[in-house]
């Protein structure tokens, strides 16, 4: 099987490459990426050398260069997205631009070029909006909270019209909260982590309380192969581990482990339509395709800070003023 997979440069990107060229003998990975924000050459440069391996620089936008690629491929994985939620809300249009105009542009290629393409859209907990009770199951509508998960909710409703429309073989996967190696530091836990080994403070939004559930990131590489081999065409599959816990509290167990003070904690004005939880219902994935999640969360997120510590030839020259210094929300004392 020979994949072309977007965004491969990025964090769950290339560690789904990297996931498959390990996982299968007699696949094959074509990886585009415009090396935009979050993407970083060195996520794969152990696959440099492998034969099943193809790097193409380009971006999913340009009609021409995705025609010509998914002609020679069996498989889409569309990885590719704008994904940070403070950047949407600072600048929208290139999140409409690459997470909606991208995923239409790749679905007029497989239409017009190579309907027999099974394509794969990775999505996101964030399109559904926030719940305070229960999990939200595949089939409970969109209501998203800001820009970037108001295009990826367009991106999956493309998705779903095309498959109606014209029969494409399509599947939409939507997973919780990643964390593991070769994650931009600006998120969360990567930036937890990089400013407590520095005595720097860590930085929390309101008072910490939003609720995530918190995934490995080789656990959603895995639901996604999943899909691929298993799922059914046209499906959502909610991906999900049952690691439901709040902001500060993530925060805390990354101290804990880099034996940090908690008094490093320190509050920031909240952002805008900052979502209290979000929650999923995977059991279909679970019931319908026999995936579970292999890694617990307290070793899986221990080798995520030893990771970071013990490369910072990788994260060093991505750490920017947002990361190593306050954040660009008003600091506030904590409530």
């Amino acid at each position: 099987m020979k994949i072309l997979v977007t965004g491969g440069l990025g964090f769950i990107g290339s560690n789904f490459c990297r996931y498959i060229i390990t996982k299968h003998s007699n696949y094959e990975i074509v990886n585009i990426d415009k090396i935009g924000i979050g993407a970083n050459p060195a996520n794969l440069q152990d696959l440099e050398n492998e034969k099943r391996y193809k790097f193409i620089k380009g971006d999913i936008c340009n009609s021409r260069l995705v025609n010509k690629i998914v002609k020679r491929v069996d498989t889409v994985v569309n990885i590719a997205a704008e994904t940070h939620v403070d950047r949407s809300i600072a600048d929208p249009k290139p999140f409409i631009q690459n997470n909606a105009i991208g995923t239409f542009t790749i679905l007029e290629a497989v239409r017009k070029h190579n309907d027999k393409v099974k394509l794969v859209q990775v999505s996101t907990d964030e399109i559904y909006g926030e719940i305070k009770e229960g999990s939200f199951k595949e089939n409970d509508a969109p209501k998203p909270s800001n820009p970037y998960s108001a295009s990826k909710a367009a991106a999956d409703m493309f998705v779903i019209a095309y498959h109606r429309t014209y029969g494409l073989d399509t599947f939409i996967t939507r997973c919780t909260n990643n964390y593991g190696p070769y994650q931009i530091p600006e998120k969360l836990v990567p930036k937890t982590i990089i400013r407590a080994s520095k005595n720097l403070p860590v930085p929390i939004y309101g008072s910490g309380k939003n609720i995530r559930d918190w995934i490995y990131v080789q656990d959603h590489c895995e639901a996604i192969d999943f899909v691929l081999r298993k799922g059914v065409s046209s499906e959502i599959y909610n991906i999900s581990s049952g690691n439901e816990l709040p902001n500060i509290q993530i925060v805390r167990k990354i101290l804990a482990m880099l034996n940090k003070p908690e008094d490093l904690i320190t509050f920031v004005e909240d952002r805008p339509g900052h979502d209290i939880r979000y929650s999923l219902d995977s059991s279909k994935i679970r019931s319908k395709l026999g995936w579970r999640p292999k890694y617990s969360f307290e070793s899986a997120l221990e080798a995520t800070v030893n990771w970071y510590v013990n490369n910072e030839w990788w994260w060093k020259p991505l750490a920017t003023e947002k990361i190593l210094h306050p954040t660009p929300w008003k600091l506030r004392d904590a409530q």
